[in-house]
């Protein structure tokens, strides 16, 4: 494979550095925009604690982050398709187990 890489000069090669790989958490996203970019900031919220902390920061171009919505629709359906139907906190009112969703919420970017 990696010969392959070499003779296919088209070929992107990503790196994913170890320390990213693990990933970072977020349970709310944030999203701002001006005319020549979208800022996405994707937060942690713990219970109990008064503050919470952009984890991390991505600003992108419009046109991809109108990719970026196309990938995530795409993929959406692809899970759907293999789990079953995402339920939303809306849909499960009547749900024995639902649990209501952040209320008091007053975003600072």
């Amino acid at each position: 494979m990696e010969n392959e890489n070499k003779n296919n000069p088209d070929q992107l090669q990503i790196e994913l550095k170890e320390e990213v790989a693990q990933g970072t958490y977020a349970n709310l996203a944030i999203i701002t925009h001006s005319t020549s970019e979208f800022i996405v900031d994707f937060v942690r919220i713990m219970p109990g604690l008064p503050k919470a902390g952009v984890q991390s920061r991505i600003v992108m171009t419009p046109e991809n982050a109108k990719r970026l919505m196309f990938a995530l629709q795409d993929n959406i359906v692809k899970y759907e398709k293999n789990f079953g139907t995402i339920q939303m906190p809306e849909q499960q009112r009547n749900s024995k187990t639902f649990i209501p969703p952040l209320s008091d919420f007053k975003g600072e970017a």
